[in-house]
C-alpha cells in the first residue's frame, strides 16, 4: 500500500512566461467581465466556483475538464441537482453529500466532468438557494461567458488553438477537405 501513495511522478514543467501570462491575462477578463455584468446591469452573473473555473479554461486549456461542454454541462447538472435536492430534501448533512455524489456520478455518465462544478452543489445547499433561475444566473450565463472569453485568449497566437472539441467530435475540416481531393 505504502508503493501506491509515495507518488513516483515527475512534477510538471514550470511553464513559460506566455503561457503564465495568458492565465492571468483570461482569469481577470474573466472574472472582470462577470463582475462588471453584474453591477452594471443587475444580472448575477458570478458565483466562487467560476474563479475555479477559469483556473482550469486558462491555466490547463487543453484538459478535459477544460472543454466547453464540460464547462457549461457540468455547472448545469450539478447546479440542477443541487437545486432539486434542496428543494426536495433540504439542507442536512446526507443531502448534502448525496447531491455532490450524484453531481459527480452524472457527470461521469454524460462525459461532461468539470472539477468546480463539484462545488455547485455544496454553494446552493448552504445557502440555502431554492430558485431555479440560478441555473440561467450566474451558472448558465456565467458559464458561457467564460467560454466565449476563453475563445479569444486561449487562441492568440500562433500555433494556439482551443477548445479542442466541443460536443465530442473532434472536426477537423482542413483533414477532411485533404482526404476528399485525394479521393
Amino acid at each position: 500500500m505504502f508503493k501506491k501513495i509515495v507518488g513516483g511522478e515527475v512534477l510538471q514543467s514550470r511553464p513559460d512566461v506566455k503561457t503564465i501570462l495568458r492565465g492571468f491575462a483570461g482569469g481577470f477578463l474573466g472574472i472582470i467581465v462577470l463582475l462588471l455584468i453584474t453591477r452594471l446591469y443587475g444580472v448575477v452573473s458570478i458565483m466562487a466556483p467560476l474563479g475555479a473555473t477559469c483556473v482550469l479554461l486558462f491555466a490547463v486549456p487543453k484538459s478535459p475538464l477544460a472543454q466547453p461542454r464540460n464547462i457549461i454541462g457540468g455547472h448545469l447538472i450539478s447546479t440542477l441537482i443541487g437545486l432539486l435536492t434542496m428543494n426536495l430534501f433540504g439542507d442536512g448533512m446526507l443531502p448534502i453529500a448525496f447531491a455532490v455524489g450524484a453531481s459527480i456520478a452524472l457527470m461521469q455518465l454524460l462525459r461532461v466532468v468539470h472539477a468546480p462544478a463539484g462545488a455547485n452543489p455544496l454553494l446552493i445547499i448552504m445557502s440555502g438557494m431554492t430558485n431555479y433561475s440560478f441555473l440561467l444566473t450566474p451558472v448558465l450565463i456565467g458559464s458561457v461567458l467564460l467560454v466565449i472569453i476563453a475563445l479569444v485568449i486561449n487562441n492568440i497566437g500562433i500555433g494556439t488553438r482551443w477548445p479542442c472539441y466541443w460536443f465530442g467530435y473532434q472536426l477537423s475540416i482542413s483533414k477532411r477537405k485533404i482526404k476528399s481531393k485525394k479521393e
